[in-house]
């Protein structure tokens, strides 16, 4: 009865739905007008019953019809087909009239239309009472006794009814009254046929006093979807052409029609509901294959795990889309085979035992099975899916120490050194809050010198130091360590007696430095002590109490080298004089730092500062800035020299400081006067009205405020010189103040230009000389240069007469067989060897011409080396001109000239030719 391929294609189509719900709505599409679903479930509570009746105006449910109207300014009115039941203005549901009872499911269609607008949209409403009884069991017989009951029965005759025209109101609209009310068609959906099926028949009153011509419009017949629904013109009959599916649509509303042979009209349209009969052709679907849940270990029953869901396409109001859940399996079977069970109509998984542990089972895997019919395993459709169950740990494990008393050993005065490590035993979920080992030291260490880390991947304890310990005065700690995890222990679990244990440490002596019991030390001492004087004592200690060592000392920064100390008892004393002025002296302090050592194995050593605060003396007798100025010649009120006073010494022995002239010469204050400004700060002008320029030294006598005190007497070096109107000195009057003359400065000009001059000079002849080097082509003499040159080598003789020499060589050898049968591998004296060539050297394209001697020596060496190059050191055999030749001897040709040739034009072949013209060429000279 149910179609396999058509259950998978509407698998994924949900069939509960929730009236006017707004949780979970996806984005919504541009708005458009109409119901907001296409079908509408809803449940009747029984509260609404008074008795087993339902009153009139009663409203049926909370849940509404919900219409969306996009322009929140159209007047709608809802018509319902069912004249039991309305729908109101904000889309409740409610009692036309009193019903007896709603003991089964009733579905009718609800039409919306707009006062003012010609727009009509329909939807679907099915009510059913919460609870309610099926009538109809759907197992396999119910199906076919519904089939048999909906499908196979004789279609039903519908006739046109008289009809009361439609009247309206400003206050909506009314529902029109009919004679009798029209029965919705059922038509279940999955049909095999055969098709075209009949359903109805429609006719009219007036079919036999005319033609009457029957026609159907609607979604189904003529608008989309369409052709799902036909009908004869002629007799009426109304068919259905294929298998309908619930679950893509389910109802249709049609209008039929009647007009004569000429079109008109002759009975109002009728409006025909079609309901399409839900079957369970859907199998329940879980929202996933896999569900993940948690669970504490040592829960109690009834602790909730967690939630699967699975849907069913079909209808939910009845069994069909009734899912119920069941556990098929629990892998493992501890402690055991049943340790959850699952709420059969909410799908929740509870524990239902006590005996969840972590440590023995961490995870179940629980395969649930959804099925549909309320769960009736004969005839309901099923799917499974699995829920895997994570045992999460609680802290029900105390962390336990290995052993119960730990050693190690540690050495003096060292920090950061891991003594022993802890070990512990934890059997909750590593690296986790429950395993994480704490540690604490809870008594043998007052003063804090250890610590206990923990290693995060291991969870040991690494006992360390982070404070050095002394073996003079501890030589062995014995601690009380307690070991617990960085969460509490769960409720009811006591701590274990091995989570506390005693660690023995054991200090190792070690040789130690000498320590300098104050350090730095500061002393201090007038500067300028004389060399040889005792400062004090610098004598460090040996923490070694038990070992008798021998301390000695040494110097190892003493910047200017002031200081020495005594090598055995650490006495300071001065080498030279104490300078608190010295460069070495920051803040009237001297640093110096010396070296402890003892005498131990290994040799142990310490340093001391010693600081010297050199107390000032009045040992520096001030000094006058600037030492040059210069003044106008005649006197101005602006033309002074300002005097500065300094000295290196500190307060008290500086300034106020006291400036004079000396008496001595007595032009010195004749020509000037000096005034004091302020403590530092003097005066220094002309006191009579004119002094000619030029430069004067004028002595200064400057004393400062020390006890006693110290005076210096300096020199300043004036310029006397013409002024202009501002006050300063010309330039002319600069140069005379100088003391140049005209001659002078002649002199100099003269130097200069003579300077210049040489410069140039030697620039000119630098130029010249390398021109020269780049015109030169050769080192040698152009006289001697062979590339213009005909050279005369020697003059060859009378023929080859006058030569003893065996011509025999020349002439074509009668046999050739030994030339033929020469022994492989002896080269040919003849020929060019088969070998690699000589590698010559390359010129370089823009050589130097000191290079060129060299280029060709190297060029000669390598072919006086290359046994390729000819001639190859033999007589070569070129042609055979055969015995008995006509011709005589070559040296019978006569060479000389006849003295007829004109070689004049071996003047236009160029320079080359030169030597040629002027030897032949010119013959009437000879």
């Amino acid at each position: 009865m149910v179609r396999e391929a058509h259950r998978h294609n509407t698998r994924s189509r949900a069939a509960n739905l929730t009236l006017g719900s707004k949780a979970g709505q996806p984005l919504k599409p541009p708005c458009r007008p109409g119901f907001s679903q296409n079908f509408y479930t809803v449940i009747v509570s029984r509260d609404v019953l008074h008795g087993q009746s339902i009153l009139k105006d009663t409203t049926l449910s909370s849940e509404h019809v919900k219409f969306e109207d996009c322009q929140r300014s159209r007047e709608v009115g809802f018509v319902s087909s069912d004249p039991n039941f309305s729908v109101r203005p904000d889309g409740s549901l409610y009692a036309e009239q009193e019903l007896a009872n709603l003991s089964e499911p009733v579905q009718f269609m609800v039409t919306a239309r707009g006062l003012h607008d010609p727009h009509i949209w329909e939807t679907t409403v099915k009510l059913a009472l919460a609870g309610h009884p099926h009538p109809l069991a759907l197992t396999k017989v119910g199906i076919e006794e519904m089939l048999s009951r909906a499908w196979d029965s004789q279609p039903r005759v519908i006739k046109f009814t008289r009809k009361h025209q439609r009247s309206s109101s400003a206050n909506g609209l009314r529902r029109q009254k009919r004679d009798w009310v029209i029965p919705p068609i059922n038509v279940p959906e999955n049909s095999r046929g055969p098709f075209p099926h009949m359903l109805v028949r429609i006719r009219s009153d007036q079919d036999k006093a005319a033609g009457i011509r029957y026609s159907i419009t609607g979604a189904g017949a003529d608008q989309p979807p369409s052709g799902i629904y036909n009908i004869d013109p002629i007799s009426g009959n109304m068919f259905v052409t294929q298998p309908l599916d619930r679950e893509e649509r389910a109802s249709f509303h049609l209008r039929a029609h009647a007009v004569d042979m000429n079109g008109n009209q002759v009975e109002n349209p009728i409006d025909l509901y079609i309901y399409v009969i839900d079957m369970n052709d859907n199998r329940p679907e879980f929202q996933n294959q896999v569900y993940n849940g948690s669970v504490a270990e040592g829960s109690k029953p009834g602790s909730s795990v967690m939630q699967v869901t699975a849907t069913d396409s079909d209808d939910s109001t009845t069994a069909n889309g009734m899912v119920r859940y069941r556990i098929l399996s629990q892998t493992p079977h501890s402690p055991i085979p049943n340790m959850f069970t699952i709420n059969s109509e909410t799908g929740d998984i509870v524990t239902v035992a006590a005996g969840l542990d972590r440590e023995k089972v961490s995870q179940y895997t629980i395969i649930v099975q959804a099925t549909d019919m309320e769960g009736n395993l004969n005839f309901g459709l099923s799917n499974t899916a699995t829920a895997l169950i994570s045992v999460t740990d609680i802290n029900d494990n105390p962390p336990e120490l290995t052993v119960r008393t730990f050693s190690g050993e540690v050495p003096e005065n060292k920090l950061n050194v891991v003594v022993t490590n802890l070990t512990v035993v934890d059997r909750d979920q590593p690296h986790s809050p429950n395993w994480n080992a704490v540690y604490r030291i809870v008594s043998g260490d007052p003063s804090g010198h250890f610590t206990i880390r923990t290693n995060p991947i291991t969870n040991e304890g690494m006992l360390t130091v982070v404070k050095p310990v002394d073996f003079e005065m501890n030589r062995a700690f014995m601690l009380t360590v307690v070991v617990s995890n960085q969460a509490h222990l769960a409720s009811g679990i006591q701590s274990s007696l091995q989570s506390t244990a005693g660690v023995t440490i054991s200090v190792q002596d070690v040789n130690e430095p000498p320590v300098f019991p104050v350090n730095p030390k500061m002393i201090r001492f007038e500067e300028g002590v004389p060399a040889g004087t005792t400062l004090t004592v610098f004598a460090a200690q040996d923490p070694d109490h038990f070992i008798h060592q021998i301390v000695r000392y040494s110097k190892l920064s003493d910047p200017a080298n002031w200081l020495k100390i005594n090598r055995t008892n650490g006495q300071i004393t001065t080498m030279a004089l104490l300078d608190r002025e010295s460069m070495y002296v920051k803040n009237n302090v001297y640093e110096a730092t010396f070296l402890a050592y003892d005498n131990g194995s290994p040799q142990a050593s310490g340093t001391g500062t010693l600081q010297i605060y050199l107390i000032d003396v009045n040992d520096n007798a001030p000094v006058l800035v600037p030492r040059e100025a210069q003044v106008c010649e005649r006197a101005r009120p602006s033309s002074r020299v300002n005097i500065t006073a300094s000295d290196a010494d500190s307060d008290p022995n500086v300034g106020p400081f006291v400036f004079e002239l000396p008496s001595f010469p007595a032009s010195v204050r004749r020509n000037w006067t000096i005034s004091r400004i302020s403590g530092d700060y003097a005066q220094l002008r002309l006191r009579i009205p004119y002094l000619e320029s030029s430069v004067y030294e004028i002595p200064i006598i400057v004393s400062d405020s020390g006890n006693p005190p110290l005076s210096n007497r300096s020199l300043i070096r004036v310029k006397v010189c013409p002024c202009d109107d501002n006050g300063d000195c010309s330039a002319t009057g600069a140069v005379a103040a100088a003391g140049l003359g005209t001659g002078a400065i002649i002199a100099i000009l003269i130097c200069i230009i003579i300077l210049l001059s040489m410069v140039l000079l030697f620039v000119v002849w630098m130029k010249r000389r390398e021109k020269e080097r780049q015109a030169k082509p050769l080192l040698i003499d152009p006289e001697d240069d062979v590339r213009d040159n005909i050279l005369k080598y020697d003059e060859e003789g009378g023929g080859e007469e006058d030569q003893d020499y065996d011509l025999s060589q020349l002439q074509q050898p009668e046999s050739l067989d030994h030339i033929i049968n020469k022994p492989a591998g002896v080269r040919r004296v003849d020929e060019r060897p088969v070998i690699a060539e000589s590698q010559y050297p390359v010129r370089p394209s823009l050589p130097h011409p000191g290079d060129i001697g060299d280029f060709i020596n190297d060029g000669l060496r390598a072919a006086d080396n290359d046994p390729t190059a000819p001639p190859y050191d033999s007589l070569l055999v070129f042609d055979y001109e055969g015995s008995g030749s006509t011709a005589g001897s070559v040296s019978s040709l006569n060479s000389t000239s006849s003295g007829d040739q004109d070689y004049d034009y071996l003047n236009d072949w160029g320079p080359r030719f030169k030597k040629l013209a002027d030897l032949y060429g010119g013959g009437d000279d000879d």
